[in-house]
């Protein structure tokens, strides 16, 4: 976006925000009791209901508790850990007031989970001097604390991809144990420099088997994967590649999609009797999988986003979505998505009444799939998806999860050897003016 003013021409880059709430999960259930505070606690289904951890607090987390965790692992690890049963309906409710929020700043709003936002103030902060990313990502933070209660850490940047990566580098900057409330900026001009440090698998769409196959490149990190030349990485990983090798330079076009602007294909079926094993919900996702990649075929149309949706015994819904890194009408790749999204959500046997996936951000444009010329590619999601049916992470999945955060967590100290300790902060601690 530019803009003219005579003969002076002024570049306006891009301001988009990544909100992500702190153990969003936990928060509510410390605001209904407030003696959980400070205290070890995991919400989720019980050990002996094959539960799993779909929150955690913080005091848990400094016993080595993880979300996705097996509740009988977790009890292991923390022997005092309390169990909080999953309250859908209330955080939902609580998410719909965070976007409403959210949207009093601006409309131009992706909501990318329940408790997970992109927000695109490029407009606010070109028709106001007094305005940056930073200022309105305080006052995002400081709004959401006073009249919710809740903690939250942002990433600014010029995109989408970037400000994610910055809140997650900004709440590996923080002590395990303790709420994050990060905040890390930016600026226009210095996401290669930024990103550089951080290992591959920080990027979108890089999972473990395309991790290990840049490691056998040599590739580590990000600054070692842009200077590999585009043509080369298109040679060993097709389009992909390509898109690889923007994402490794910081550079990515993606805009905010709405949901007033999402259009979308989808495929749900509601159950006689509500279902609570595994096998039978991962059926039904593959049917519905394979439904929506025929009618995608059939339209001459491809996704770059999958989604699925649960209604709960109680009748409320809950539903997860994630980008692909290239866009597809194969049901594997669908599928796959959709699987790994389904054991984020579904914490273990919680009835459900419904289960529904789908697909938005459609295009007519052919882009190479990621099994068109490569069939052991990784799946390109924000998640990493786990096997299919394997819904708790073992012992060995937490020691690499641990590893992976280390490493992140020594490439921020490197970010703020090179840019100064205020290239992350956080937010309760910055004394800068509220709007």
């Amino acid at each position: 976006m530019a803009s003219l003013s005579g003969a002076a021409r002024t570049i306006i880059h891009r301001t988009i925000i990544h909100v992500d709430l702190d153990a969003f999960y936990c928060a509510v259930e410390e605001q209904r009791d407030p003696s959980l505070r400070g205290r070890a606690f995991a919400v989720g289904a019980r050990a002996q209901d094959r539960g799993v951890v779909a929150s955690c607090s913080y005091p848990a987390r400094r016993c080595g508790v993880r979300s996705a965790m097996a509740m009988g692992l977790a009890q292991r690890l923390c022997p005092h850990l309390l169990v909080v049963p999953t309250r859908h309906a209330t955080y939902r409710a609580v998410s719909a007031q965070v976007m409403d929020l959210l949207r009093s700043f601006t409309p131009q709003l992706e909501q990318l989970s329940i408790d997970e936002a992109f927000l695109d103030v490029t407009e606010l902060v070109a028709n106001n001097p007094a305005l940056t990313g930073r200022s309105l990502a305080l006052e995002i933070q400081r709004r959401v604390f006073e009249e919710l209660g809740l903690s939250c850490s942002l990433g600014v940047a010029s995109n989408k991809m970037v400000a994610k990566i910055a809140t997650d580098c900004g709440k590996a900057s923080v002590a395990t144990g303790h709420s994050p409330q990060a905040l890390c900026v930016v600026e226009p001009g210095r996401e290669a420099e930024f990103l550089a440090p951080l290992p591959v698998s920080a990027l979108w769409g890089v999972g473990p088997k395309l991790e290990s196959r840049l490691k056998d490149l040599g590739i580590e990190t990000i600054g070692a994967l842009s200077k590999w030349p585009e043509r080369d990485l298109m040679r060993r990983f097709g389009r992909h590649g390509a898109d690889l090798s923007q994402h490794a330079r910081g550079i990515d076009k993606r805009e905010i999609v709405t949901e007033r602007e999402s259009k979308s294909i989808s495929s749900e079926t509601t159950f006689v009797q509500d279902v609570q094993e595994w096998e039978h919900l991962h059926e039904a996702l593959q049917e519905q999988a394979q439904s929506v990649a025929k009618e995608l075929q059939e339209q001459k149309l491809q996704a770059t986003t999958v989604k699925i949706k649960l209604r709960w015994s109680d009748f409320s819904f809950s539903t997860r979505q994630t980008t692909l890194l290239s866009s597809t009408d194969a049901a594997p790749v669908i599928e796959e998505a959709a699987t790994a999204l389904l054991t984020r959500l579904w914490v273990g046997a919680e009835p459900v009444r419904l289960l529904g996936v789908g697909v938005s951000g459609l295009s007519t444009v052919r882009q190479l799939g990621l099994f068109d010329d490569n069939p052991d590619r990784d799946i390109t999601t924000h998640e990493e998806p786990p096997t299919p049916k394997v819904i708790a992470h073992t012992e060995a999945e937490i020691g690499a999860h641990e590893r992976r955060h280390q490493r992140l967590r020594e490439a921020v100290a490197l970010l703020e050897a090179r840019f100064g300790s205020d290239v992350v902060h956080l937010g309760a601690r910055k004394n800068e003016r509220s709007l």
